[in-house]
């Protein structure tokens, strides 16, 4: 619980919270004027603007907030962090409540300045609330997993910019899910216009779908494809403190003080 009483964390959850509403401002105001009755070739033009404006929001702020607070911007992102063991509990709960609410804000801002717009309320297209579950699983998964990769300091062969490379998840998460379920992959996103236009129609597939999938995410890197065995007193270090080095386990940058490979575990 000391972190708490250090500037340098509320500066990271003040950076999440500006980050937050910055990305949903981007992003509900590109959504804004979708023809919903257009002919196919403007929607899929008006889908591909869409996923463009997420993915590059989120490969720009990743790299103007990496340091301050590892511009996890997502919800499910900090969930998976703290999965694996690279955040604290408190910094997994303040960031949660910080990115919602920016994303509140920014939804009441676009909708300050264009009322009766959809603001962009993520909903099932053609598909089961089961079968929007799994999409919403499925792309979060391979999001939480690339944020998870390439921000392992175990690593010394991460080459290239690891803010692009989350953005482009980012982007493929829109790609693949944004004609079902309007893509949420981040419950704060689709938190903040459902409240403003009072939308909560199978809200919960976008909780729990994205929620699901960074926990299966977290666990499938960390004890499948590139394990690593850290003991229950570290685990519980962690998470009650955080790493030694906190912006080394959190920074999407990559560029954190640790040398490559070194590990992120506090020596206890």
């Amino acid at each position: 619980m000391t972190e708490i009483k250090s500037w340098v964390f509320w500066r990271a959850v003040t950076a999440e919270f500006v980050g937050m509403l910055l990305f949903i401002f981007i992003g509900i105001s590109a959504i804004i004027g979708k023809d919903e009755n257009g002919v196919p070739g403007e929607t899929v033009a008006q889908e591909l603007k869409v996923s463009l404006a997420f993915a590059l929001a989120i490969a720009t702020l990743a790299q103007s907030l990496g340091h301050i607070s590892g511009a996890h911007l997502n919800p499910a992102v900090s969930l998976g962090l703290l999965v694996s063991c690279q955040i604290s509990a408190v910094r997994c709960v303040c960031y949660i409540l910080a990115q919602i609410l920016g994303a509140v804000v920014a939804s009441a801002i676009v909708n300050g300045s264009r009322k009766g717009e959809s603001l962009g309320v993520n909903k099932l297209n053609k598909v089961t609330v089961g079968q929007g579950f799994v999409i919403e699983f499925l792309a979060t998964l391979q999001l939480v997993l690339c944020v998870i990769a390439v921000t392992d300091k175990q690593r010394s062969d991460v080459k290239g910019s690891a803010p692009l490379a989350v953005g482009l998840s980012v982007g493929l998460g829109h790609f693949a899910a944004i004609s079902f379920t309007g893509c949420g992959i981040n419950p704060a996103r689709s938190f903040g216009p459902a409240l403003i236009n009072s939308e909560m129609k199978n809200h919960w597939v976008y909780w729990l779908g994205p929620m699901c999938g960074s926990i299966a995410a977290a666990l499938i890197y960390d004890l499948l494809l590139y394990p690593r065995t850290p003991n229950l007193s570290t685990r519980w270090y962690v998470l009650l403190n955080g790493p030694e080095n906190e912006n080394d386990a959190v920074e999407i940058t990559g560029e954190g003080n640790s040398s490559p490979g070194q590990s992120q575990w506090p020596k206890h």
